[in-house]
């Protein structure tokens, strides 16, 4: 900082450094002191001009100048600058309106050009379109692997104006043998795992196409089969669909989720499909009874077991149903000695993560939600899955297995919702919807490639008859052409000559020397009646619905021969999706005991023990005031307890809805557990195992009532008093086994 006479000249530094110390200088007015901001020291820039900074508010006032000239020249039409500008449009338009136009062209967007499947090929766009660039690129299953990132550079700079990643986590997903039940990429490298462990980046992994891929997918792409686009910005041309000889959206599934609806189909068996379609080919009548005789159900690629068939039949009958999946899990025996066994998970559900299901099995234990297990432990590898869940000594592994398919996702479900795109429309359908949709798409591409291959054969015979005549009038051909000075000439003399066309005449003078013997006349012969053959089969078929459809069954058929796999997903006949706490509770002896104000406790076996002689017996527990214990009952968890009151009702409940509690418990009151009217009071429980229809109760009025097969209570006196034996179930082993149990303890004590 330089001082002189009234003037303070002051670096930017020195000017930042004043006003953080706030430093006060002895001026004597504001007029006095004078800034001059140097961004440089004064000894490097005495050298250089120095330029005139404008005053603010001169440039403010030119800027808004020039605008008000420029609003002036646009509402004229006129120039601004050298340039045109036009005059400034106002559309009055309503709110509401405006905004609901705009949502559902972009709900549209996404729908058709990015979330949902179309219905004929099975693809998304951008699936489409990573297979179709694969296919320029010349990426077919024999031959080499290329990066994945040349993939994912072709896509977006031709066909997919959106993220990179996007398009690398669809790559992805389309090599991944766990997300697909048959991949159509294979990959090279780190392509992720069923723990959620991502893939390497696109850098690091390569690709090519499966040969599945190309035998369903791109086979007759060149053959006029599909309509061809332009792309984003009219470069390119790209197919609107793929030529499908399987309905991939069936094979392979597909999940979305678009603006208010959703998707989610599951994959199915290569070899059931296709017997589904023949069978709708051979039957167009087909109910879904018969075709469910063909294709029972989906599978999954990562197996499981699919636990009854009600949601199935409810999803291929409307579009939405529930399908309950469970892993595949064994049981072996580790330590015979100690009677100690282990459940090992073989196969989980599809979309489940291995690692977090062990990881939420290992909390359950952790927090004593399920018992039984002493160890828990991962040893999958190349070979397979399998996890080994040790259980403690005298566990049931049913039970400890039933809780961890209720409190994990080891067994989870699959909502359906098969939502796909038609004729530019979402669409909700059913299989053979879908299977017909299927079909109307592939004769037209299989009548658009007959069509293409006829065109191409009926030109080449022309050609061919044309050679075939130059070649019978071999000299005068040679002579007009020795005659003539240039080829135009000659062609005109030739068609003139021989009544050729401009094509067959160009062809014959493209012959060269080597040709002109009469072997190769021969083979100009014998290609000329094989192009009449496949004239006359093309023909054929284009005039005949029936050969079309036999082709589409043939041609399935043949992928299915060369590419099916056996089913991995098992079907159960059983619905025991729902698990219910009977199914997680052992089926254990207990004691109940009853008091005659209603009161009900469940005890274990043990709390009374056997007592020598000489003893004066123990207590069963305090009871209320003027409360007497009325009835002591030996049974077991799973039985149904059947309650008769005293107004002729009977009500019935498994005995586990008791609550256990101590011998020294009061018990829990019978209202809470049973839909009892006020005064209303319980006089008999009588405890039963299974239903039977051979077996009687009696009553005090020494009336019996036969047992039926219904387990529905019913009014028991009344019953009775209309001569009309009420229908109860009884299981005549656990009689017998309640009252041997009551002899015995009578005689213990």
């Amino acid at each position: 900082m330089a001082l002189s006479a009234g003037l303070l000249r002051f670096t930017s530094a020195s000017l930042l450094l004043l006003r953080r110390r706030r430093l006060a200088l002895p001026i004597a007015s504001l007029s006095d002191l004078r800034l001059d901001f140097v961004d440089v020291p004064r000894f490097l820039s005495t050298s250089a001009p120095r330029t005139s900074v404008r005053p603010v508010k001169s440039r403010r006032k030119e800027r808004e100048e020039e605008l008000s000239r420029a609003e002036a020249t646009a509402e004229g039409g006129g120039e601004v600058n050298g340039r045109l500008s036009v005059k400034e449009r106002i559309v009055p338009m309503e709110l509401h309106k405006e905004a609901t136009e705009a949502y559902m062209a972009y709900a549209m967007s996404v729908l058709l050009g990015r979330a949902l499947p179309d219905v004929r090929d099975g693809l998304k766009p951008v699936h489409r379109r990573i297979l179709y660039a694969m296919h320029e690129l010349g990426l077919s299953s024999r031959k080499p692997f290329k990066k994945c990132a040349r993939v994912v550079g072709e896509v977006l700079g031709k066909f997919h104006p959106h993220g990179d990643t996007a398009v690398y986590d669809s790559l992805v997903r389309m090599a991944q043998d766990f997300s697909l039940r048959f991949p159509l990429i294979r990959g090279h490298g780190n392509f992720g795992s069923i723990d959620a462990d991502p893939a390497a980046a696109m850098r690091y992994t390569e690709c090519r196409l499966e040969a599945l891929t190309e035998a369903m997918l791109l086979a007759d792409l060149d053959q006029n089969t599909v309509d061809f686009v332009p792309n984003f910005d009219a470069s390119q041309k790209e197919p609107s669909l793929l030529p499908a000889r399987v309905p991939t959206l069936l094979l392979n599934g597909s999940s979305g989720i678009a603006v208010g609806m959703a998707t989610n189909v599951p994959p199915h068996n290569l070899g059931e499909l296709v017997d589904a379609l023949s069978a709708l080919i051979n039957n167009p009548e087909a109910t879904l009874q018969e075709l469910l005789e063909y294709m029972p159900g989906p599978d999954f690629p990562t197996g499981g077991l699919i636990m009854g068939n009600l949601g199935i039949l409810e999803a291929y009958r409307t579009g939405r149903g529930r399908i309950i999946v469970r892993g595949k899990t064994d049981v072996e025996l580790i330590d015979p000695k100690y009677n100690r066994s282990a459940i090992i998970i073989k196969e989980v559900p599809y979309q489940t993560n291995k690692s977090a299901l062990v990881e939420k099995i290992a909390e359950l234990v952790e927090s004593k939600s399920i018992e039984g297990i002493s160890d828990i432990r991962d040893e999958s590898d190349r070979s397979g899955m399998r996890v080994v869940i040790e259980l403690k000594r005298g566990a049931d592994p049913s039970l400890v297995l039933n809780n961890i398919c209720r409190l994990t996702t080891l067994q989870s479900s699959f909502s359906c919702n098969m939502i796909g795109i038609l004729d530019g429309q979402p669409k909700l359908m059913g299989l053979k919807e879908i299977l017909q949709a299927f079909l109307d798409f592939r004769c037209s591409v299989i009548e658009r490639r007959a069509r293409f291959k006829l065109s191409q054969a009926q030109d080449r015979k022309h050609i061919v008859e044309g050679i075939i005549v130059g070649l019978d009038n071999l000299d005068a051909v040679i002579r007009i052409i020795k005659e003539t000075t240039n080829n135009a000439t000659a062609s005109d003399a030739l068609e003139k000559e021989f009544g050729l066309s401009g094509k067959q005449a160009e062809a014959l003078m493209d012959i060269t020397l080597r040709r002109l013997n009469a072997l190769e006349r021969k083979k100009f012969v014998d290609e000329e009646k094989l192009l009449s053959e496949e004239i006359s089969k093309l023909n054929e078929l284009l005039s005949s619905k029936k050969l079309i459809f036999e082709l589409i069954k043939q041609e399935a058929v043949d992928i299915k021969n060369k590419f099916g796999t056996p089913r991995r997903s098992t079907l159960e006949d059983s619905d025991g999706s729902q698990l219910e706490d009977i199914d997680v509770i052992p089926n254990e002896e207990i004691l109940l005991g009853f008091s005659e104000k209603g009161y009900a406790k469940r005890m274990k076996p043990n709390t009374v023990n056997l007592q020598h002689r000489g003893t004066i017996g123990r207590s069963v527990g305090k009871m209320r005031v003027n409360d007497l214990m009325s009835d002591f009952l030996v049974c077991c968890t799973h039985d149904h307890l059947l309650y008769f009151s005293d107004k002729g009702i009977v009500y019935s409940a498994r005995a586990y809805k008791i609550p256990e509690c101590t011998r020294n418990a009061a018990g829990t009151p019978l209202i809470q557990l049973l839909s009892l009217s006020e005064g209303e009071r319980i006089t008999s429980v009588v405890p039963v195992s299974e239903f039977a229809g051979d077996h009687m109760l009696s009553n005090a009025t020494e009336k019996k009532v036969v047992l039926h097969e219904e387990s529905s209570p019913r009014m028991f006196y009344s019953a009775i008093e209309k001569n009309q034996p009420h229908i109860l179930q009884q299981d005549d082993h656990l009689v017998e086994a309640t009252k041997q149990k009551k002899q015995n303890i009578k005689e213990q004590s």
